[in-house]
């Protein structure tokens, strides 16, 4: 009987399921936080935490071909040996973390987030947001990130006004159009 002999498998063909698995360890690798499906965040959790553990446990060149035999970038690997060995040193195990964020529209499967402990996932995008708001996007990259429509040099303020005083006055110069009697 096979009472309690669960495995954490995909649904899909094994070499599908195989190259899938390998995909998201790597996005996981690269990004430190991805977003998926619960069962498939389930069956990628271990294996990125054996890829750390051994790298951290074995000799540099052993631990890259190990590695290199999973991921399909060799950014991952990169990252495994220089960022992630020293960042969990201390730790043992339980490198990942899943945080259920609901289910998806389309079909309800459940989502979650997958993401590393200790993470820097977004640092760019947050030290943009703690500055402020730019106003590049609004004047098409012509003032300096920060700056605000008061610090406008008068000039240009003065020939937006002139352009639209002349086209104010174009319509109103226009001649009225003549119509025909008809008789």
């Amino acid at each position: 009987m096979r009472h309690q002999n669960s495995r954490l498998r995909l649904k899909q063909k094994p070499a599908h399921a195989k190259m899938l698995e390998r995909n998201l360890v790597t996005s996981l690798l690269l990004y430190e936080s991805i977003r998926t499906t619960k069962k498939r965040a389930k069956v990628i959790q271990p294996a990125v935490d054996k890829l750390i553990h051994y790298a951290k446990s074995h000799p540099p060149h052993v631990a890259i071909r190990y590695a290199n035999r999973v991921v399909t970038d060799k950014n991952a690997s990169r990252k495994i040996m220089e960022v992630y060995c020293k960042r969990y040193a201390d730790r043992t195990s339980g490198l990942s973390r899943i945080t259920p964020v609901g289910a998806r529209k389309g079909d309800g499967a459940e989502l979650v987030d997958l993401e590393l402990i200790d993470a820097e996932v977004g640092s760019s995008f947050d030290a943009k947001k703690a500055a402020g708001p730019s106003t590049e996007l609004r004047t098409g990259g012509k003032r300096q990130a920060g700056s605000t429509d008061d610090e406008q040099p008068s000039a240009a303020r003065s020939s937006l006004t002139a352009k639209k005083k002349s086209k104010v006055d174009k319509k109103a110069t226009k001649k009225p159009s003549s119509k025909k009697k008809e008789s």
